[in-house]
Formats: C-alpha cells, structure tokens, sequence
C-alpha cells in the first residue's frame, strides 16, 4: 500500500470497505428495520464460526475515501449500519462525522475489542471470549448480543451482562450452524431468565443479504 493511502487509512480518511448494501437489519433491536451496511474489513478476534470470515484480511479490501461511502449511503436509508470485520480496528471518527453530517441515523455492530472512536446513534456490543471489549463501550452499549455456541455461553453471557448498563437490552443469539441444537437452550433459559431475550437472524430466514 502506497505511503499516503496507509497515512489516510491510519487518520481513518480511507477504510478497507468489503461491501456496502440496502437490505432489512435482521438482528438484534432494530430487526426488520431497512438499513444500509457498510462492512469493513479488517478483523482479528477470529470468531471459529464467523459468517464472514473473508472480512478478516484488510489486505484485499480496497482503501476507499469514507467521503465517497458516505455519498452511496446517503442515497438509500437514513439508518446506517458499519460493522464488520470488526470496524473499530480502524478510526471511526471521519466516517461516522459524515455520515451525522448528512442526518444519518449511525449504528455500529462490534466485539468491542479496541478503543471507542466514532459518534453513534446505537452500538450493538457483541463480545467474544477470545478478545474482551474495553470499559468504556460496555458503559455505551445500548444492546448486548452474545452469540450462543454451546452451553458454557451462557455463563459467558451473565458474565458480560454484568458489566453493561442498566438500560442496555440484553439479547442471545443461536449461532446459525448449532441454531437446531441451541435454539431450545436458549428458549428454556430466557424464559427461566427473563432480562434476556431471543435475537434470531431472519436476514437468513428471508434469504436476503
């Protein structure tokens, strides 16, 4: 990468953009809301049972000017979506001051692992074992989704609930491959423990992106 590209990269001028898209959020609080996504690459917690695990290497994402990402969101939803990849490997802050600037609605969907940059509407805190969050976005989130692979998450979930805020909604989510076998527990637990909820990915079910 050219020196004066990595330097805009690194200012968060430039991001590794994956893929940007019009389609119905289908996670979490705002499920079945339209959004534009703006996916960002560049990820290293390493999630085994990542969906996207080609959003991993930044290296193959072209460095594209967040001026012009802007301009492709703008055109579709006033509720904007970045996530990833895991977005706040980079600087969030140029991107989410244009996107504000323009009176967009901006929610991010994180792991939490790095520092808090950027001005949000929303975060979607969904934190992983390999790769703790930071204090500070546990103390923002408004949303905590763990995502359920096997049983010994939900000691992991209590574990991240109790570092949230008081007003965060708390969701679990089946990972999709396990979703027959977990769906059940999680049933059975929410019900038993009725602060969380069920976050299901319908995008799947609809068969949309």
């Amino acid at each position: 990468m050219k020196k004066d590209v990595q330097e805009m990269v690194d200012r968060g001028e430039m991001l590794p953009l994956m893929e940007e898209f019009y389609t119905i959020q289908g996670e979490g609080f705002h499920k079945g809301t339209a959004a534009y996504f703006i996916r960002v690459g560049g990820c290293d917690v390493g999630c085994h049972w990542c969906d996207v695990k080609e959003s991993w290497n930044a290296e193959i994402h072209p460095p594209t000017l967040t001026s012009e990402i802007v301009e492709n969101a703008r055109k579709y939803s006033d509720t904007i979506v970045v996530t990833g990849g895991e977005p706040l490997t980079w600087d969030m802050g140029p991107l989410t001051n244009r996107l504000k600037a323009n009176g967009l609605n901006v929610h991010i969907e994180t792991s939490g692992a790095y520092p808090l940059t950027g001005t949000w509407d929303w975060i979607c805190l969904s934190p992983k074992k390999m790769k703790l969050p930071t204090d500070e976005v546990y103390a923002k989130a408004n949303e905590l989704k763990v995502i359920v692979y096997n049983k010994d998450d939900f000691r992991f979930a209590e574990e991240q609930a109790a570092k949230v805020g008081d007003a965060c909604i708390l969701y679990l989510q089946p990972e999709w491959s396990k979703r027959d076998k977990v769906v059940p527990l999680i049933v059975d637990y929410v019900m038993a423990n009725p602060k969380w909820k069920v976050s299901l990915q319908t995008h799947k079910y609809l068969n949309i992106p």
